[in-house]
C-alpha cells in the first residue's frame, strides 16, 4: 500500500476532512504513550521515528550497533519483524529465515549483530539478555511503551520532515508530535534539514545530530557505466531514486511499490522483462533484495537485481557516541 500524497503537502481539503479521525487516533496514541514501560535487566536504546513509513531507522540502528561493539559492548537488535509471521520472540537465522517469516529489516539487522524478532518487546529483551546481550538496540518502538528505554533517538527524513504535521489518517504522524518529543532524548536528521526545521525548533533543548546515507563506492563505480531500472518497495521510494541519481547512476526506468511490498511472480516477471526489453540493469535496495530471499518464484529477479548498499554517516559522531555511551553506562 502506498501512502497518500496529501500527507506530504500542506494540509488541504482531504486532510481537513480526516482531521477529526486524526484527533481521536492521536488521543488514543497519546494516552498509550503515557504509560510506564516495564524495566529491562539491561540497557535499552530505541531508534524510532515520528511518522509512518521510512525515515532511516534501520541504517541508524546498524550504525549504533557497530559503535557499541567498538566500545566493547555486546549489542543485540530487537525488532517487531514487520511483514513477517513470527509472533513469539526468537533469534533470527540470517542464513535460513525468509522475510515472510521474520521481516526484511530483521534479515538486514542479523547481518550486523544477533537479532531477536517478536511482537512482545519485554520478552524479546529478556531473550536477548539470556543469550549474552549487554545492550538492546530497538529498531522502531518509540510509540511502544511496553518496555522502558534508557535512551530514545528519533530519526527524521530531512527531505519530508513530518509532512502536513497531522496525525494519521489525516497525515503521517503516528501520534501528536508533542507527545512523541516527550519520549525522545535526541534527534537525528538524515539529509537536508529544510523540512525538519520546525520539528527541531519544537524539540527545544534536545540534542540534534545530522547525517546522510552514503552509497557503497564500489557498487556506484560498477553501475555508473550502465543504465538501470530502479525499483523499490520501501517507505519512500523516491528517496532511493534520488540517491541513485545523486550517485551519478543513470535511471532509464523506475518502479515504485508500497512499503514492505511482497513481490509476486507477476511483479518479478514484469520487472525482468522490462529490463531485458530496454537493456537496463535491475537495481534495488538491500531491504527489497532481502525480501526476495527464500522465495522460489522470485529467484530470477533476485539473481538479476543489483543492490545499492548505503551506510549512515553522522557529522557529530563523537558527540553522538558520548551521549549514547554516557546514558547507557550511567
Amino acid at each position: 500500500m502506498r501512502e497518500p500524497a496529501f500527507w506530504w503537502r500542506p494540509a488541504g481539503l482531504t486532510a481537513g476532512l480526516l482531521a477529526p479521525f486524526g484527533k481521536v487516533y492521536g488521543a488514543i496514541a497519546e494516552k498509550r504513550m503515557a504509560r510506564t514501560g516495564q524495566p529491562a535487566s539491561l540497557p535499552v536504546l530505541c531508534v524510532g521515528n515520528f511518522t509512518l513509513g521510512g525515515a532511516g531507522k534501520t541504517p541508524t540502528a546498524m550504525l549504533l550497533a557497530r559503535m557499541l561493539r567498538a566500545a566493547g559492548e555486546t549489542p543485540y537488535f530487537l525488532t517487531r519483524g514487520y511483514g513477517g509471521k513470527v509472533t513469539r520472540p526468537r533469534l533470527v537465522d540470517a542464513g535460513k529465515d525468509a522475510a515472510h517469516d521474520v521481516g526484511d529489516e530483521a534479515l538486514l539487522l542479523a547481518r550486523i549483530a544477533p537479532t531477536v524478532v517478536g511482537r512482545n518487546r519485554v520478552v524479546g529483551a529478556a531473550l536477548a539478555k539470556s543469550k549474552g546481550a549487554s545492550v538492546v538496540v530497538m529498531d522502531d518502538g518509540l510509540q511502544n511503551t511496553s518496555l522502558a528505554k534508557d535512551i530514545t533517538l528519533a530519526v527524521i527524513d530531512g527531505r519530508r520532515g513530518i509532512g502536513n504535521a497531522r496525525v494519521f489518517p489525516a497525515g503521517p504522524l503516528r501520534a501528536p508530535l508533542k507527545a512523541q518529543l516527550k519520549r525522545c532524548d535526541a534527534l537525528l536528521v538524515i539529509g537536508d534539514d529544510v523540512r525538519a526545521r520546525d520539528v527541531v525548533v519544537q524539540a527545544g533543548a534536545l540534542p540534534v545530530f545530522h547525517g546522510r546515507l552514503t552509497p557503497d563506492p564500489a557498487a556506484v563505480t560498477a553501475l555508473r557505466t550502465r543504465k538501470v531500472l530502479a525499483f523499490a518497495g520501501i517507505g519512500d521510494p523516491d528517496k532511493f531514486f534520488a540517491t541513485v541519481e545523486q550517485a551519478g547512476i543513470q535511471i532509464g526506468a523506475r518502479r515504485a511499490f508500497g512499503d514492505h511490498h511482497r513481490y509476486s511472480a507477476e511483479d518479478a516477471a514484469e520487472l525482468v522483462m522490462a529490463a531485458e526489453h530496454d537493456t537496463l540493469t535491475l537495481l534495488t535496495t538491500e531491504k527489497d533484495h532481502a525480501r526476495m530471499a527464500g522465495e522460489p518464484a522470485l529467484a530470477a529477479l533476485a539473481a538479476q537485481a543489483q543492490v545499492l548498499p548505503v551506510t549512515l554517516e553522522v557529522d557529530e559522531m563523537d558527540a553522538l557516541r558520548a551521549l549514547v555511551l554516557g546514558k547507557l553506562r550511567r
